[in-house]
């Protein structure tokens, strides 16, 4: 259960981390099964030769469970709303980090697309169609140096403006990036760093990024969203909709 100040948190900052949210003995399962389906060895960094590799998500019973914690379900419904979120059967996509001096090549500032439009290309709107909550899920300890993700602290209120006039259409997610970056430049930055079992709820306006790996360890996590029943009713009391309503100064 999240506290009255967790909850102010995420309102205010745009995430929140559930530390322990699923036991350290579900995310080892999860991350034996990660490296069972990579080329790379955990105990071998001559085989890391590349910054980053992506895995389609897992729905065995490990990632069911972690998925499926007691906690998380709890905050969903605080930050959400009761039975306005869809039960997750498995976690993706996991994009595993390794040490390394070259460039991952995906770690610019954007937000997260939400839904497919009419070309199966991402869209952004106002009321968050096809995603409540965007998700990260770690499945081992991630410290500052492990390439922990970058945060926008507050930057989900800088989203809606951009969305305010394009009704359930939507705009195109990389037109939304190229007006959101800028104008969220000056936010202070946090690091989604933790141990193994943490999961940071992330409001699906937040302003993010990937970063180098300069540590040790690999890093596993997953981010998969957390889909909605509908699209959010604006006037809700629930912290997702609150947050929105902020951001368009209302």
């Amino acid at each position: 259960m999240l506290t009255d100040d967790e909850i102010r948190r995420f309102r205010d900052d745009g995430f929140v981390a559930v530390r322990g949210a699923f036991p350290r003995a579900v995310a080892d399962a999860c991350a034996a099964e990660i490296w069972a389906a990579l080329p790379e060895s955990p105990g071998d960094p001559s085989t890391w030769t590349v910054p980053v590799r992506r895995l389609d998500g897992f729905g065995t019973p490990p990632f069911a469970t972690a998925a499926r914690a007691p906690v998380l379900h709890e905050a969903f419904d605080q930050l959400v709303g009761l039975g306005r979120w869809v039960p997750r059967t498995g976690l993706g996509t996991i994009p595993v980090r390794f040490p390394s001096t070259g460039e991952p090549g995906d770690d610019g500032w954007h937000l997260e697309g939400n839904f497919a439009g009419p070309d199966g290309g991402p869209r952004v709107d106002l009321r968050c169609h096809g995603r409540a909550l965007l998700m990260l899920f770690l499945f081992a300890d991630v410290g500052p140096d492990d390439a922990p993700t970058r945060i926008r602290v507050g930057s989900h209120l800088d989203v809606p403006p951009f969305l305010a006039d394009a009704g359930d259409e939507g705009r195109e997610w990389m037109a939304v990036c190229r007006d959101v970056v800028p104008a969220s430049a000056d936010r202070p930055v946090a690091t989604a760093h933790g141990a193994a079992g943490d999961v940071f709820l992330c409001h699906p306006f937040l302003v993010h990024a990937a970063q180098p790996h300069h540590g040790t360890r690999p890093r596993l996590m997953a981010q998969p969203p957390l889909e909605p029943t509908g699209p959010v009713d604006l006037e809700s009391p629930y912290p997702v909709a609150a947050a929105i309503r902020a951001g368009l100064g209302s």
